[in-house]
């Protein structure tokens, strides 16, 4: 099968299908070169039309930016085909580590892609999660950082990927918790995916666990299709007290990033021409000067998203666009934002 990616991609699950030939129609130059950057969020997968492995992941990583490492996180990709369905999601593991394992050789390049693992695994099964977190770490070692439990729910079900079945409530019920207490114990973390109405919930969760490192995805959710369409300043007044409060637990931190999806209802896909990071910042600037105001820098961290953001824009441009939302920062600051808060809060080699 050919490595080069396909033109177009068909939606998937309500993601925006990647048009190749849209995304090449801008170029930038490349802002601050030499700056490292962790990119903290991809995913990896061969899907009906969409195929987004390594030699496409090197495509976008290479650019231009200085993406020094990468961290993979759980998308349901290359699950066990057999077996008890608890332990299907050690199939994802088992495939990235051979990936991280391949880029590790130095054969494909300076960056460190997959240096770190964020998997899946059903912490509503409660106490008999800790077998299937420990088989996950024996599979990828010392690469393995993490579980996903994709939390998001909404009454409108327009918002909702299908391929997720979540219960109301989920980070709130007994079993839920009883499978998240595992996680500090073996020394790993939580990503949260959610939306902005479920924040609070987060925040609970968090003061109920504060020996558990969490990283809320995407700056916290916000919708804005279905009954939240039009409604941009009301989602703001809702989403950005409920950050800041959010940012009183001194566990949670936060991705920068994940607005090009659907929900986010920025449209950039339905222009003639792909946005420009000059666009992309003045956008996205109330959600992540909000987040970086209430969690500091330390506890910031750029991510991109991809593939499922590359709908709305191309890599470059995208890395353009965070650089332009940290001129204002210190060289320390913009370290933290770009790769030392990804560096620490998934314990990255440095």
């Amino acid at each position: 099968m050919s490595t080069t990616p396909t033109t177009t991609t068909p939606p998937f699950h309500g993601y925006l299908p990647v048009r190749e030939d849209w995304l090449a129609r801008r170029r930038e130059d490349i802002l601050e070169p030499g700056l490292p950057i962790v990119d903290p969020h991809h995913h990896l997968w061969e899907r009906p039309g969409w195929r987004y492995l390594l030699p496409e992941l090197l495509a976008d990583t290479g650019s231009g930016h200085n993406i020094v490492a990468t961290v993979f996180v759980q998308c349901r990709a290359m699950y066990r085909a057999d077996g008890p369905a608890e332990l299907k999601p050690l199939g994802e593991t088992e495939f990235v580590n051979g990936v991280a394992a391949m880029s590790a050789s130095g054969g494909y390049g300076a960056t460190r892609v997959c240096a770190g693992i964020v998997g899946h695994a059903d912490l509503a099964l409660g106490a008999r999660v800790q077998d299937v977190l420990e088989a996950h770490l024996r599979v990828a070692g010392e690469r393995f950082r993490g579980i996903r439990h994709i939390s998001a729910w909404d009454t409108d079900t327009s918002v909702l990927n299908p391929n997720y079945q979540v219960p109301q409530g989920l980070m709130h019920s007994t079993a839920f918790r009883d499978g998240f207490a595992r996680l500090s114990k073996l020394g790993l973390s939580f990503d949260a995916w959610l939306y902005h109405p479920q924040i609070g919930e987060l925040e609970a969760l968090a003061r109920a666990f504060p020996e558990t490192a969490i990283v809320l995805d995407h700056v916290g959710g916000p919708l804005h299709i279905g009954a939240y369409a039009g409604k941009q300043a009301e989602v703001l007044a809702r989403w950005r007290p409920a950050m800041q409060a959010l940012a009183a637990c001194p566990n949670v931190h936060v991705k920068l990033g994940g607005l090009g999806m659907r929900i986010g209802g920025f449209t950039f896909h339905e222009q003639a021409e792909p946005p420009s990071s000059e666009a992309l910042a003045a956008a996205w600037k109330p959600y992540m000067e909000t987040c970086i105001e209430a969690f500091g820098a330390s506890r910031c961290m750029f991510e991109s998203n991809f593939p499922v953001d590359k709908g709305s824009y191309a890599y470059p441009e995208f890395w353009n666009a965070c650089k332009r939302l940290a001129q204002g920062a210190s060289a320390a600051e913009k370290a933290d934002l770009f790769s030392g808060t990804a560096t620490r809060f998934y314990r990255l080699a440095s």
